[in-house]
């Protein structure tokens, strides 16, 4: 049986999918080396209109990464830099009076944008933290007891640094919850190093890259994804994976369903940009991480015998019987 109620995708459809991801990937390759299939993932993101929470050291890529991504869509970029002293009417908007017309005026925030990017999340306040919560599950952001929709689509990244504690605030497992995605970036290998300094060396490729994918287009392609075939089996795979770490000794939170859901979306999203019209555990295996380990809380006994959320839901993505048929 299909997914809903919906017609299953063409194969022009699926097509459609694989060259735009093909062409966005080529896009960010300019900026960014040997990342691909962290690239990959980003524009699984974009299909599913989710968020993204990209998480490593300074300097290996994180921001450019997420300019790169928002400069190959044609929709509005905004850039939101966190401190102490940001307040949410700094991120939503605030309304003022203007003496000309002598009326009030609302004068829209950053996050009112098709791509946001947010730069050290947890340098913000845990109050002006809690005003992205609305925007990233929502779509929508109020001020002064009005509601105003955000442009569509939709897409927040935000980037933190997890060596520096001093100054800074963990995100609540609520807000973690709403990202998709966490992506690590990781230090590039001798080789990739060497491309890096010889592309950067003579120009800034971030200031040349220009769209490929226009808002009208990307809307249509998230429509398609939701349409790729998710069998039962596979459906009951992506359940028992997310079930199974509710159970886990080494975890005191497990998945929630809202976790479920995203498995089973990124999967439609990948899946498509594989060049298939239906889902594979393979693709259920590849996510398990990216999708799961931010959501989950590790048991203090688990952690003193130096396990991560990492491996233990790579043990789980490996232990949960595959379906064969």
């Amino acid at each position: 049986m299909t997914t809903g109620s919906q017609a299953r995708l063409t194969e022009q459809d699926v097509l459609r999918i694989k060259c735009a991801a093909e062409r966005f990937k080529e896009n960010v390759g300019k900026v960014i080396v040997g990342r691909d299939h962290v690239v990959e993932l980003c524009f699984v993101a974009l299909l599913c209109e989710g968020h993204v929470l990209m998480e490593d050291v300074p300097g290996v890529g994180k921001t450019s990464l997420a300019r790169a991504v928002a400069r190959s869509i044609s929709g509005t970029f905004h850039r939101i830099q966190c401190t102490p002293d940001l307040l949410p009417s700094d991120v939503t908007g605030v309304h003022f009076y203007n003496q000309k017309t002598g009326e009030f005026e609302f004068r829209a925030g950053p996050v009112l944008a098709n791509i946001v990017l947010v730069d050290e999340i947890n340098r913000a306040t845990p109050r002006t933290q809690s005003c992205f919560l609305e925007s990233m599950q929502e779509r929508q952001v109020t001020a002064d007891l009005e509601t105003i929709p955000l442009p569509r689509p939709f897409m927040l990244i935000a980037t933190q640094n997890p060596i520096e504690l001093e100054g800074t605030f963990a995100l609540p497992e609520a807000q973690l919850d709403r990202f998709l995605l966490r992506l690590p970036m990781g230090y590039p290998t001798p080789k990739e190093e060497q491309v890096l300094l010889h592309r950067f060396q003579d120009a800034q490729p971030l200031e040349t890259i220009e769209s490929v994918l226009a808002v009208s287009e990307l809307t249509a392609l998230q429509q398609s994804c939701r349409r790729v075939y998710v069998e039962d089996s596979v459906r009951g795979y992506i359940s028992e994976v997310c079930r199974a770490t509710r159970a886990d000794r080494n975890l005191r939170l497990g998945a929630s369903p809202r976790a479920t859901l995203a498995l089973q979306q990124s999967a439609q999203a990948l899946a498509a940009i594989r060049g298939r019209d239906y889902v594979l555990p393979d693709e259920v295996k590849t996510l398990a991480v990216p999708v799961l380990a931010h959501r989950v809380l590790l048991d203090t006994g688990a952690s003193v015998h130096g396990l991560n959320a990492v491996s233990v839901i790579e043990r789980i993505a490996a232990s949960v019987p595959v379906p064969v048929d």
